[in-house]
C-alpha cells in the first residue's frame, strides 16, 4: 500500500479526509462520517513508510524535532492536499485533508450575500469562525477570490500551510506560507506593515502577537481577514479578549469596537440523504448599538442584537439550522445537537410545525 493509492481511491470516493494510525485500517471521512477504506489494519512501520513517502530530508528532521509536521502537496494531477503529520503512542500518524480543485463562489458555500458585503469593506476586522473541519479556510478563499474578480488590490495571505493557490486577476495576490516564507504568522505579520498591502487574510490568529498586530493592521486603514476556532460569534469576542493580559483588556475592547466588520460563525452538518454537507451559520454584523455593547463589554446582550438585526443581514445559528430543517435538508435531531442553544431550536421549530 502506497500513500498514491490511498490519495487516488481518496478523490474517487469523494472523501474530505484520510487518517492514517496504526493498529486500524485507513478510515475516510465521507459526508462527515468516518469509515474504514480497506480491511487491512496498518502497523507502526507501516504508518511510517507510508509518511514519509511525502517526506523529504528536511521534513523528516523537522517531524523527528518538533514530532509534528504540517505542510500541503499536489498530488494525483495537481489535486492539493494539506497534511499534518505527527506521533502517537511513539507511532507515526496522518491526518490529511483533500483541498477542492476550484475555489467555490458564496453560492456553492451555502453563504448569505453579506459575506460580500464584507469582502467589500474598505478596511476592518472580519472573522470567520468554526470548529475545526468546518470550511473556515473555504470560506476565506472564497472572499479573497470574490475581491481577486471585482477589484485591484494588494493582498498577502498569511497560511501554515497554503491550501487554496490564487492566480492574480484585478488583484495582486502573495501567498506566505509559514516556515518556508517567514519564521511565524507574527513575523510575517510585522513584516507585512512594510509590505503596502490593502488586505490580509490571516490563516489563523493562534496567539497575542498575531491578535495584537490583526487589531493594529485593521485600525490602520487595512481589510484584515482571519479565522478563529470558538463555537459561536461572541465566543469569537471573548476568545480575542482573553488571550491579552488583564490591564489591556478594556483597550482591546475599545479597538475591537471601532475596527471589527463582522463575524461568520459556521459549521457544516451532513444531508439526511448522507449525499453531501449543509453549511449552517450565525451572521453578527457591527453597527453603533453593537460596538457600544463590545466597548461597554456587555457581550451578553448581542445575542438579541443578532436577533433583531436580520434586516441588515444578521442570523443567529438557530435561525440557519432551522431554514436548513424546514428545506429538508437535515435531520431535526442532528441541528439539535449542533445547536448552541437546542431548547430554543426545538421551540422555534415546534413553533413552525404549529
Amino acid at each position: 500500500m502506497k500513500i498514491i493509492d490511498l490519495l487516488e481511491q481518496m478523490i474517487n470516493e469523494r472523501a474530505s479526509d484520510l487518517i492514517i494510525s496504526a493498529g486500524v485500517p485507513p478510515y475516510f471521512r465521507i459526508n462527515g462520517i468516518l469509515r474504514p477504506s480497506l480491511p487491512h489494519v496498518l502497523e507502526a512501520r507501516d504508518t511510517k513508510r507510508i509518511a514519509y513517502e511525502l517526506l523529504d530530508g528536511e521534513k523528516i528532521e523537522t517531524l523527528e524535532k518538533d514530532r509534528s509536521l504540517d505542510f500541503a502537496v499536489s498530488m494525483c494531477g495537481d489535486r492539493r492536499f494539506r497534511i499534518n503529520v505527527f506521533h502517537q503512542m511513539g507511532t507515526v500518524a496522518m491526518a490529511i485533508r483533500l483541498i477542492q480543485s476550484h475555489i467555490p463562489a458564496f453560492d456553492e458555500l451555502g453563504l448569505p450575500q453579506v459575506v460580500a458585503e464584507f469582502a467589500d469593506s474598505p478596511h476592518g476586522l472580519v472573522l470567520i469562525t468554526g470548529p475545526a473541519g468546518n470550511g473556515k479556510s473555504t470560506t476565506l478563499a472564497s472572499m479573497i477570490d470574490y475581491i481577486n474578480r471585482n477589484r485591484a488590490a494588494h493582498i498577502v495571505c498569511i497560511e501554515d500551510p497554503v491550501e487554496y493557490v490564487h492566480t492574480s486577476d484585478l488583484s495582486i495576490i502573495e501567498q506566505v506560507e509559514v516556515l518556508d516564507d517567514a519564521c511565524s504568522f507574527d513575523s510575517a505579520m510585522r513584516s507585512v506593515f512594510r509590505q503596502n498591502p490593502d488586505i490580509v487574510m490571516v490563516g489563523e490568529m493562534r496567539d497575542l502577537e498575531t491578535i495584537r498586530l490583526a487589531l493594529t493592521l485593521a485600525e490602520t486603514g487595512h481589510l484584515i481577514l482571519a479565522t478563529l476556532h470558538t463555537h459561536d460569534t461572541t465566543n469569537a469576542l471573548n476568545r480575542i479578549v482573553s488571550v491579552f493580559p488583564t490591564h489591556e483588556q478594556q483597550q482591546v475592547y475599545t479597538q475591537l469596537s471601532m475596527s471589527l466588520v463582522g463575524i461568520i460563525s459556521q459549521q457544516l452538518l451532513p444531508n439526511r440523504d448522507a449525499t453531501g454537507m449543509s453549511l449552517a451559520y450565525e451572521v453578527l454584523r457591527i453597527n453603533t448599538a453593537i460596538a457600544n455593547l463590545i466597548r461597554e463589554q456587555h457581550l451578553q446582550q448581542i445575542y438579541s442584537m443578532i436577533q433583531t438585526g436580520r434586516r441588515s443581514g444578521m442570523c443567529t445559528m438557530n435561525d440557519s439550522l432551522k431554514k436548513l430543517c424546514d428545506e429538508k435538508l437535515v435531520e431535526i435531531d442532528s441541528a439539535i445537537k449542533r445547536s448552541p442553544r437546542p431548547k430554543e431550536l426545538m421551540q422555534m421549530i415546534h413553533d413552525g410545525v404549529n
